[in-house]
Parts: C-alpha cells; structure tokens; sequence
C-alpha cells in the first residue's frame, strides 16, 4: 500500500511541475492532487527538491531507454548517432515537464529549472559519451575526447534542428542527417 501512494504523490507531482513550473509547484498543492495529507508526502520526501530530483532521476532514465531503443547494433555509429538523437529531441518536445522547465528557466530563470535542464543535457552527453567510448574501442571512429565530442556532437543536433530554424528555413530529418555527418564524418577539409 505505501508503495502506491508514493507513485501516486511522485505523479501528482510530475502532473503539478509539468502545469504550473517548478516555482509555483508546492507541497500543499501536489497533497491536493493527490488526494492525500501533505504529512503524507514527507514520509517519502523531505522536500520538494527532493520530490523533484525523484521525478527528474525518473525523466531521465526514460530518456535513456528511448535513446538505447533506437540503437540497432548491425548499424554503422553514425546511423545510430543520428536516431539516438532524433528519439531524445522528439522525447525532450512530447515530455510536458521537459517543455515547462524550459519556459520557466526562458521566463522566469528558476535556478532548479535551470539546473533540471542542464542535469538533462549532462545525461545525453553521458550517454552518448559512453556510445563514442565503445566505439572508439571497436575501431568505428577515430580516438577522442570523448566527454567533449559527445558535447558537441548533442550541440551540433540542437543548433542544426532547433537554433537553424529560428532564422531559416527548418531542416528536414534527412537534411539533419546529411549535415551531421558531413561535419561529423567527412569534414570540410578535402
């Protein structure tokens, strides 16, 4: 029994971040939601920072499977690159939580919303840094930094599907594809 009313508060929580932000989010509020005591919460949770690390340790974990879902082993690492990326971008814009920490932080600057974006970005890095580790072992692309080459391989993603289209006409998936391995792959030299 206690274990479901810890899901139930930990998504009456996720419903109450994803609604009103991280700031405008309380104890009393999410107790409400869940039709439960807010003495009740406290019995899982000491804090809302706490409630809020436990539903972002969640968010990213699903994050981290639905990268490692678009990794099909028999492909070439640039391939998988690019679905890996594109799942956690569409992942990034259908999750509501992810969506209202960024127009919090671009609203309001709330540094737990800040610092819950940048615990997200530092996730994909790491993951993705761990993928260019292990395909730097079996010979499939050049040695690396692979912390900083996993950084600007996410940076390069999000400046060709999210910056580009701000002021240009967007790119289409295959176009994205196209660029990232052009810069990625092939480079500029001749």
């Amino acid at each position: 029994m206690a274990m479901d009313r810890k899901q139930l508060i930990v998504e009456a929580a996720t419903k109450s971040f994803s609604l009103f932000g991280y700031k405008a989010t309380t104890m009393d509020g999410v107790a409400k939601i869940a039709n439960v005591g807010k003495g009740t919460i406290y019995t899982f949770f000491a804090n809302k920072e706490e409630l809020f690390g436990d539903i972002m340790n969640r968010m990213i974990g699903e994050m981290k499977q639905v990268a490692e879902g678009a990794i099909d082993p028999a492909l070439p690492f640039f391939d998988n690159l690019y679905a890996a990326l594109e799942r956690v971008l569409d992942f990034r814009e259908e999750h509501e939580l992810a969506l209202k920490l960024s127009q919090e932080v671009r609203e309001i600057g709330t540094p737990m919303a800040v610092e819950a974006l940048n615990r997200i970005e530092r996730a994909v890095v790491g993951y993705i840094a761990e993928w260019v580790r292990a395909s730097i072992e079996k010979g499939e692309i050049k040695p690396c930094e692979p912390d900083m080459t996993a950084f600007v391989m996410l940076k390069l993603y999000l400046a060709l599907t999210v910056e580009w289209k701000k002021t240009h006409e967007p790119l289409g998936k295959e176009q994205v594809a196209e660029r990232l391995r052009f810069y990625l792959e092939q480079g500029l030299a001749n």
